[in-house]
């Protein structure tokens, strides 16, 4: 959530920052600003709503090389161009964008600034003020700016400018992501390297804590005692025209068409020469010793844990508990002998994930992250890092990467079988690919889907989606997916649960939309559809071929059984993108909702 994107150099910066701005815009904000020196003048522009509205404000903006800007999803006060980054301090020197939340901006705003008059609400305002009375105080903008740095509690990123400086951006980080990209007589900021992948692929990780002085020749990187900080550049790899739409109205298609090529990057990844998986030793090793597996993910991911359970339990005959992070993390269950943590988010970035990581490796466990995102906190901070190889997923509702975690779960899990001796007919890199092909066949049938859709939530206002066995945790899926575009209240339910109280929810018309992949409860879940037809139910029942029933409206192509979540999602993700559609919803932007979620 939010986003940040900082530009100096030789160049003017305002498209840089709001082209930059764009790119962040998956992650969900409510309002934007840029700020831009010149002339030892600040350039200040802020907006409520998308950056378009901010670039018809910017208009023809003067000549600049130096500038910060921000996405802000609101955290303290209400979307306003009053709460919109970028914050001025009460003289107008100083100024500046943060993501994250200062949970202690109370008693800061109260001990120190009861002469400054506020403009916002923000907590973020309280930090450019202190500044500034800590400069009055020092004389000395660094020694001001580590100062206040060393009173923040919280989660924080932060890029500021003083405007008797424009040669210099200051820069420093606690828990939320920011990275410094490296470019030819220019040096970027951003919260995502998506913002500025058409300027530079060189970026420097910043870690937290540290105070870091960015000029248009050269990076310094020091922590708050002054010490001095050397590291080295990494490269990122992904090429900047996969940020890009091209003919697609939406990022969200194009990340559901993308899922087959997804699974072939995996089978590649994760093959060696032989044919065989390839996993660190390391990692295999962690596996074997474990006694329980500990899934810890939110949202899309945890439902991506749920099956990722039944695989590893099924395959390597390990038990698997799956938590949400930020339950987990307030509420720690009792913890077997030998435990295993594995981290599964899209963006690396989840904090209440980082912050049971964090108290589960004080306490000395292992700890192993599955992400689609190599460079991020919780690849860095876990002791091994499984990559998804998905590509940037744009769109705030995550296809793709579920999926993908999915896959490597399975590739892991398949692994650690044979690592432990288990004899296995299930090859799951020939499996996968099979599943590529499955999902090729159903993403080729969009019309049917669409069709689909406007049948069952043209005029709905809730809807339901039954399943037993692993179809329930794909069910869940189905509902969120739903709900988070489209603004139907949907919800997953266990098929068995019915007559224990949803049923009472059933009403004529009411869209009841039932996943039917596994043998051993085929008969339970169709029986589960006649006692809500018979109610008055829509009825949609998504079969496996070999299972089908002349009334099901989708026979999926057949996978193996343990494999089936990979494809019968793939129609509840069409459904999903098509209602919103048709409701004229924003499908990559839903309302409230963020990509990255880097508060807890």
């Amino acid at each position: 959530m939010c986003g940040i994107v900082g530009y100096i150099g030789t160049n003017e910066t305002v498209s840089v920052l709001l082209n930059g701005l764009e790119k962040l815009e998956y992650r969900g904000y409510d309002s934007a600003g840029i700020a831009t020196l010149s002339d030892r003048a600040v350039n200040l522009f802020k907006v409520k709503g998308r950056i378009q509205a901010l670039r018809d404000k910017v208009g023809t903006e003067g000549e600049s090389t130096i500038g910060i800007g921000h996405t802000r999803w609101a955290t303290h006060g209400e979307p306003s161009e009053e709460n919109a980054h970028p914050h001025q301090s009460q003289s107008g020197r100083f100024t500046l964008v943060h993501n994250g939340v200062i949970e202690n901006y109370y008693e800061l705003r109260d001990e120190y600034l009861t002469d400054v008059t506020l403009t916002s609400e923000t907590d973020t305002e309280i930090i450019v003020q202190l500044i500034e009375k800590k400069f009055n105080e020092t004389n000395d903008v660094l020694t001001a700016f580590k100062n206040v740095m060393s009173m923040l509690k919280g989660s924080y990123a932060i890029g500021l400018l003083d405007k008797e400086n424009p040669d210099l951006i200051y820069v420093s980080k606690n828990k939320s992501p920011l990275l410094v990209g490296l470019g030819d007589d220019f040096n970027l900021v951003a919260s995502d390297a998506i913002a500025t992948l058409k300027q530079t692929n060189t970026y420097l990780e910043i870690e937290d804590g540290e105070i870091v002085l960015v000029e248009k020749e050269q990076v310094r990187i020091q922590k708050l005692d002054g010490t001095t900080v050397e590291r080295e550049p990494f490269i990122v790899e992904t090429d900047a025209a996969d940020t890009e739409k091209g003919t697609y109205d939406y990022f969200m298609m194009k990340e559901i068409d993308e899922q087959p090529f997804v699974m072939r990057k995996i089978i590649q990844q994760y093959q060696d020469e032989s044919n065989n998986i390839k996993v660190e030793q390391v990692v295999r090793d962690e596996m074997a010793k474990a006694d329980r597996i500990y899934i810890i993910a939110a949202g899309t991911s945890y439902n991506a844990g749920l099956v990722g359970k039944q695989i590893i339990e099924n395959v390597a005959g390990i038990p698997v508990e799956v938590h949400i992070a930020s339950e987990f993390s307030y509420n720690m269950p009792l913890l077997s002998e030998k435990p295993l943590f594995i981290f599964i988010s899209q963006s690396g970035e989840t904090a209440d994930s980082r912050s049971v990581l964090v108290k589960t490796q004080a306490m000395g466990h292992p700890s192993i992250t599955v992400t689609n995102v190599p460079g991020s906190t919780l690849s860095r901070e876990a002791d091994y890092t499984l990559p998804l190889y998905a590509g940037p997923e744009i769109a705030v509702a995550s296809t793709k990467a579920y999926t993908a975690q999915i896959a490597v779960l399975t590739i892991l899990a398949v692994d650690t079988a044979k690592a432990k001796g288990k004899t296995l007919t299930f090859d799951p890199l020939q499996e996968l690919a099979i599943v590529a092909n499955a999902m090729e066949t159903l993403t080729d049938k969009k019309d049917v889907f669409e069709q689909m859709a406007l049948d069952l939530f043209k005029d709905t206002r809730n809807a339901f989606y039954i399943g037993r066995g692993v179809d329930y945790y794909v069910v869940q899926e189905a509902s969120l997916k739903l709900k988070e575009i489209s603004y139907i209240q949907a919800e997953g339910f266990a098929g068995g649960e019915l007559k224990h109280g949803t049923i009472a929810l059933i009403e004529e018309g009411t869209p009841v939309i039932a996943i039917a992949t596994q043998e051993n409860v085929n008969l339970s879940i169709r029986g589960n559809v006649q006692e809500v037809a018979a109610r008055g139910a829509n009825t949609c029942t998504v079969s496996m071929e070999g299972l089908e029933k002349d009334e099901d409206r989708v026979v999926l192509p057949h996978v193996h059984p343990l494999l089936t979540p990979l494809v019968s999602v793939v129609p509840m993700q069409l459904l999903a993108y098509y209602a919103a559609v048709q409701r004229g919803c924003d499908v990559d932007k839903p309302r409230n909702l963020a990509k990255s979620v880097t508060v807890e």
